[in-house]
């Protein structure tokens, strides 16, 4: 990152150490100082926001392991910088997966520059989440405080506080600009509800906090859209509402359980193709899995290469679901045990069938 012109920071220093101007005169002095007035009222809510939920915001360093070429020994160096935010006074640190994929440890260091080896508990690919726990005093681990985003409002004030390009405890402010927007996780799998704000969200703030103007935590900042790779003036958040529901499952399992109904589908190319209607098409049906016992049949060729008709999955507890990706999302909503009605399709007949869900193999 340029954080100077031409000439370089030796430079720029050499600049910002010459002697001040005179005016030429020998009896130059300073000018008086205009004593400070009150701040506007929006400034100060700015600032306190700022002092309040600032301790609660992380630095996190990823390690990677690198072997010297000559002594073949493994040293520990860094490999990337992110963002976290504290969940709760047990130590446990939220951010996004991919500031960790592939690391081999992990560094947080709190608002007050301690710093802590961290380890990972949990995490979920397909929402961009993890979990990492630090061992570190109570009274340094003021917990963020947790909002809502059902109730958000398009034009709403937002605040962002990160790492961008490791500048530690950084504060930026926009307005939601879109809600609803779906992103692409980097396992492929969609995120949708997201939040879209103009607050600038640079590298280095991804897994930091959004907040709204009470300071609660109303997302998790994980992507730019950007031609240039840096802030064009949209961002998009993991609504904490999602975040909720999958963080506590991390700490207590040190996993996100999708629940499993135990089919396998096909693409929604080959529904097209069939002129099937939009739903899940099972092409295999697990042995003993709820699938099985519902009496669920896959598609499949017959002896003379004929497509046998089998059934799809076209809603679940009524929600439509228009294909696997769908479906999955609908699942991730639920746990093993939860019974759910499918809405089954199979050559043009619809009828409604009862399922337990199982927990996956």
């Amino acid at each position: 990152m340029a954080l100077f012109a031409a000439g370089g920071l030796a430079a720029a220093l050499a600049f910002l150490a010459l002697p001040a101007p005179v005016d030429g005169r020998s009896d130059a002095v300073p000018r008086t100082v205009t004593p400070r007035g009150p701040l506007a009222a929006d400034e100060q809510a700015h600032i306190d926001l700022f002092r309040r939920t600032s301790p609660s915001v992380v630095h996190i360093t990823s390690i990677g392991e690198q072997r010297d070429l000559f002594s073949r020994n493994v040293q520990q160096v860094p490999r990337g910088t992110g963002t976290g935010f504290v969940w709760d006074d047990r130590g446990h640190v939220v951010t996004n997966f991919h500031v960790i994929q592939g690391a081999s440890g992990a560094r947080v260091t709190l608002a007050d520059q301690s710093s802590y080896d961290a380890e990972l508990v949990g995490y979920f690919a397909d929402r961009d989440l993890a979990v990492l726990r630090i061992q570190a005093p109570k009274d340094k681990l003021p917990a963020i405080p947790i909002g809502t985003s059902r109730e958000l409002q398009v034009g709403q004030r937002v605040y962002a506080i990160g790492n961008p390009f490791g500048l530690d405890q950084t504060l930026t402010m926009g307005i939601v600009s879109a809600l609803n927007r779906e992103i692409e996780s980097f396992n492929g799998r969609t995120i949708r509800g997201v939040v879209q704000t103009d607050a600038a969200i640079n590298p280095g703030n991804s897994g930091g906090p959004l907040l709204d103007s009470a300071g609660r935590l109303i997302g998790v900042n994980t992507q730019i859209a950007s031609p240039s790779g840096a802030s064009a003036g949209i961002g998009f958040a993991i609504p904490v509402d999602e975040v909720n529901r999958i963080v506590p499952r991390l700490i207590r399992d040190g996993r996100f359980v999708r629940p499993s109904i135990g089919v396998s589908a096909a693409s929604s190319d080959v529904g097209r193709a069939l002129r099937l209607p939009p739903g899940v098409v099972v092409v295999q049906v697990g042995a003993n899995s709820p699938a099985a016992r519902a009496g669920l049949q896959p598609f499949r060729r017959g002896n003379r290469g004929e497509v046998i008709g089998g059934d799809v999955i076209t809603a679940i507890n009524e929600q439509p679901v228009k294909d696997l990706d769908d479906m999955l999302t609908v699942l991730e909503q639920r746990q093993p045990g939860d019974s759910v009605t499918l809405t089954v399709w199979r050559g043009g007949q619809t009828r409604k069938q009862a399922v337990t869900l199982a927990a996956p193999e």
